[in-house]
């Protein structure tokens, strides 16, 4: 096929984490035909889905990096995002623990940099104060940022996703990039395990990917490497005793084992912070759990191995420079080897809480080189889905008496109802996988990780997909929770 009969985007989005649809998103602000490929069947199966979901304060890093600058833009605007997309966070404040001299001076060091880097609501606080904001802490002193808050990671994503299509932009499902050119007209030709697409702007946004896409751009020369977190994730019984996030004193490359709070009410311990160079590899070793386990207790002496219901990982894209340093988010349109490409590398830790800022950094670099025309249609609200177990007797009850479905409880540990399910199976992108539902709705991701609602979720998308027990995905492309009947089919009826 001849690469003009292709169908023409204005800009192609390699990558639907929480980066690529933050740029759909802002992108989808103006008159352009927009289209996301993502190699996975959702978004937010890699690293934007395996994190601690934290809104940093911007204290962290280097003055002047665009780490500290875009974290800062991302943390100010994250309430107003919160209220337009409906997704959960809460600005309930952070802080960094200390017990010694040189810890005190440490986080007197890291005060004057966030206020540097332009972070605000930030002071020490004595041991009285210390433990008036988290009174099961261990510590003498504390680094206070009263502005750093929490926030569903999982909806944060597919909400910024969703509000994309519905302003028009385009999603492509297990459409792994495989090669990328330059026509002689100046348009890029991307190719994926599937299919070929044609654009006038390419975006790398790939997340782990980026060193690949940035070498299939010709932008050659950057090591990536993986940093991978273990965690662990305590039952929600133990919420009350976090309210904010616990952290240790930082060091210059690491922010130490939290113990931190989620928006759904559990504790999480981690993460370890590995270098690796494999980047698929999601397993969590014992001696690791042991290390949470001992770190922990140090901070917050509540730890039960009772308590755990879940471990996991997630692993960040770093790139080091020639001095094997940690690279700065990586954000840059070369024009003498790669016009009309913006390349983005190296977007780890805080590209969570930046990434709305990075996607309009990115839009107004393509700006100094062609003008948006407005999109006059676009609406920045995603349609609100209520949240069962969040509304009173009087509002649950109208929604059942409007519709049965939400009177069936599927997931009994999340109080997740039928109606909620079957609104995630339909949801504005089209995924169907069973984790697709579960980040949607935290069914399975209770106490009991799924031994309940999990057959009953698998069930509904079946009916609802009109699709075999064998052809359901529980993630990846080739994973099927089921491969055949365990009963057989008995002559005279019923199984055997």
């Amino acid at each position: 096929m001849d690469h003009k009969d292709l169908q023409l985007y204005d800009v192609l989005i390699i990558g639907g984490g929480v980066v690529g649809s933050a740029c759909a998103r802002e992108l989808s602000r103006y008159r352009l035909r927009i289209a996301v490929l993502e190699k996975n069947l959702d978004v937010c199966f890699e690293t934007s889905g395996r994190n601690t979901g934290v809104c940093h304060g911007g204290f962290a890093y280097d003055p002047g990096s665009l780490k500290a600058r875009l974290c800062v833009e991302g943390n100010r605007m994250m309430g107003q995002l919160s209220e337009e997309l409906g997704f959960a966070f809460r600005r309930c404040g952070k802080v960094l623990v200390g017990n010694t001299e040189e810890e005190y001076a440490r986080l007197l060091e890291v005060l004057a940099q966030g206020e540097t880097n332009g972070a605000t609501g930030l002071r020490m606080v004595d041991e009285a104060e210390l433990h008036a904001l988290v009174p099961s802490v261990v510590g003498k002193f504390a680094l206070f940022s009263e502005n750093s808050g929490i926030l569903d990671p999982f909806m944060f994503t597919v909400s910024l996703a969703e509000n994309a299509a519905q302003n028009g932009a385009e999603y492509f499902f297990d459409n792994e990039v495989t090669g990328i050119r330059r026509e002689p007209d100046g348009t890029w030709v991307v190719q994926t395990l599937h299919a070929l697409f044609r654009a006038r702007w390419v975006i790398n946004a790939a997340g782990l990917g980026c060193g690949k896409i940035s070498d299939m751009l010709g932008i050659t020369g950057y090591k990536i490497i993986g940093s991978k977190d273990d965690y662990i994730l305590l039952d929600r019984r133990m919420g009350p005793l976090v309210p904010m996030p616990i952290y240790t004193v930082p060091s210059n490359t690491y922010m130490g084992i939290h113990v931190s709070c989620t928006v759904h009410g559990n504790v999480l311990l981690g993460p370890t912070a590995e270098a690796t160079d494999d980047l698929t590899y999601y397993g969590v070793a014992q001696h690791n759990l042991d290390y949470l386990y001992a770190e922990s207790m140090k901070i917050w002496p509540y730890v039960k191995r009772g308590d755990y219901i879940r471990t996991y990982c997630g692993i960040l894209p770093k790139w080091i420079d020639e001095n094997g340093k940690i690279g700065d988010f990586r954000i840059e349109i070369r024009d003498d080897i790669a016009p009309r490409a913006v390349n983005l590398v190296g977007i780890e830790s805080p590209g969570l809480t930046a990434s709305v800022a990075i996607a309009r950094y990115v839009i107004a670099m393509m700006q100094e080189r062609e003008p948006f025309a407005e999109n006059d249609a676009f609406d920045p609200v995603r349609p609100r889905r209520p949240r069962f177990a969040d509304l009173s007797p009087e509002e649950q009850a109208r929604l059942i008496a409007e519709d049965p479905d939400w009177g069936e409880v599927v997931c009994r540990c999340e109080k997740i109802t039928r109606a909620e399910i079957l609104s995630a199976i339909r949801n504005p992108l089209g995924c169907a996988t069973m984790t697709s539902v579960k980040y949607r709705t935290r069914s399975m991701m209770g106490r009991c990780q799924g031994g309940y609602c999990q057959m009953r979720v698998a069930k509904m998308l079946e009916e609802e997909r009109g699709i075999a027990p064998e052809e359901l995905v529980y993630m990846r492309r080739d994973g099927h929770p089921f491969f055949g009947r365990v009963r057989g089919e008995d002559p005279e009826g019923g199984t055997r």
